[in-house]
């Protein structure tokens, strides 16, 4: 299992393609105006780096000329942002009372058995991290999940549809 502690958080440098696409983002907004561009210049951080680790966002603070504390409160505020280091796959299971109601709480028991850590770990091969989320807007065919970085969304799941999910997913991952 990886642990945000055995992680280290060495310094970032973004490459000039990932500068190229943070220079058209903030061109989208007025002048003097450049804290409109963070929540889609994290977006592409996290796309390319997998999570947003602290010297990442303070890089976006540098760029964006911000100070560290409003990145950080805008990261954290949104459960779309990674702080810790992810699974090449994030599974995301609704956890709201309409899923609940259907077996929602009992997925989730089983993910965690199937992948052998708990919500918010990481599998010790990298592939896998699973949460439980707030509503995934299907509520009359859950237990809903969704399946990151794609977002490619499962209704109706079963042990064994979860199940084939991830076998599926592993399948690929080896091809």
């Amino acid at each position: 299992m990886l642990r945000v502690e055995d992680v280290v958080q060495t310094p970032v440098e973004f490459s000039p393609g990932l500068l190229n696409q943070f220079a058209d983002v903030v061109s989208r907004y007025p002048k003097d105006k450049q804290k409109s561009a963070l929540l889609p210049i994290l977006h592409l951080v996290q796309a390319e780096l997998g999570w947003l680790s602290a010297p990442a966002m303070d890089k976006v603070a540098e760029y964006l000329k911000l100070q560290p504390i409003e990145v950080y409160e805008v990261a954290s505020f949104y459960s779309m942002y990674f702080l810790r280091p992810q699974g090449k796959y994030m599974l995301e299971v609704c956890r709201t009372g309409p899923c609940c109601l259907v077996g929602a709480e009992k997925i989730m028991d089983h993910i965690s058995e199937k992948l052998g850590v708990e919500e918010g770990e990481v599998t010790a091969d990298g592939m896998f991290s699973w949460r439980g989320v707030e509503c995934l807007a299907a509520c009359g065919f859950g237990p809903v999940l969704q399946i990151g970085p794609e977002y490619t969304f499962y209704e109706k799941l079963t042990n064994e549809s979860v199940d084939q999910l991830i076998d599926d997913l592993k399948a690929k991952a080896n091809n």
